[in-house]
């Protein structure tokens, strides 16, 4: 990957510095073209509720239907979100994981019960990790992308995986609980809310624990929602959502990982520079 592609995003963020509010940045993860429409209609009701850019979080080869590089109307789309502020990021490469002989009863908590089978990075080697997401890099940047970031589906990060990601020059990545500056290895802390829709008892009871999250959180200068397409499926869940939307977006500035990132360092050159 050369220099050109390669990375700095502070010059991006020169006039993103948007002031002393508290952040939000509203993720929408697995966009591939399978997801067009319900992505579209997140986006369309984000919008007009003052959420007018996201981190979108899309998949080079979800769940092997397709790379999502060669399809024209997608890539188009995800060029016009860029151009209007959004941002694109890699998610994996075939978000799924085969299951394994011998799994530890961590492992097989972790992917089979807490995702279903699609924890692709919890445990890959260094080289199947770098070779992966640099494949990604490139196919985005030959369709006119520029991914900065890199977050591995359902974060579940190994260590190598996340030197790997390191090493493709990715310059930041996340898990449930943090955000990692990949260049400063400094980690920030956030919560993500995010929803299990998959039946009954898990809709229940993340409408619960999320209700209580936020409280929790909502002091926090980064807030982080994450949105799967299949949640506007539930009624319940989307209202939830919905309304976090409208209280959170009157409090804090909607951005994106990308630029949250990097203001984070425009602060720390700051502060540095005048002590």
């Amino acid at each position: 990957m050369n220099g050109a592609f390669a990375t700095s995003i502070s010059p991006i963020l020169a006039g993103a510095a948007e002031a002393e509010r508290d952040a939000l940045v509203v993720s929408i993860h697995d966009v591939a073209p399978a997801n067009i429409a319900p992505v579209r209609k997140i986006l369309a009701e984000l919008s007009p509720r003052g959420v007018a850019k996201t981190s979108v979080l899309v998949v080079p080869d979800y769940h092997h239907e397709g790379e999502s590089m060669k399809n024209v109307e997608f890539v188009r789309w995800m060029r016009d979100l860029e151009r209007d502020g959004h941002e694109v990021v890699i998610h994996g490469y075939f978000h799924e994981r085969p299951r394994r002989s011998h799994e530890t009863l961590r492992d097989k908590f972790l992917t089979r019960f807490y995702t279903q089978d699609e924890g692709e990075f919890h445990d890959l080697s260094y080289e199947e990790a770098f070779e992966r997401i640099s494949r990604a890099r490139s196919e985005f940047a030959a369709a006119g992308l520029r991914p900065h970031g890199f977050i591995a589906p359902a974060w579940l990060l190994s260590r190598d995986a996340e030197r790997a990601a390191a090493d493709s020059e990715m310059e930041y990545t996340t898990r449930l609980n943090t955000v990692r500056d990949l260049r400063t290895g400094v980690d920030f802390t956030s919560r993500s809310l995010v929803y299990s829709v998959r039946n009954g008892w898990r809709r229940m009871a993340s409408l619960g624990w999320n209700k209580a999250l936020l409280a929790a959180m909502n002091g926090r200068p980064l807030l982080r929602l994450s949105i799967h397409p299949s949640d506007c499926e539930h009624a319940e869940v989307w209202r939830q959502i919905m309304r976090f939307v409208d209280q959170l977006a009157a409090e804090r500035q909607a951005t994106t990982y990308r630029d949250w990132v990097s203001e984070q360092r425009m602060r720390n050159s700051a502060d540095q520079s005048g002590s």
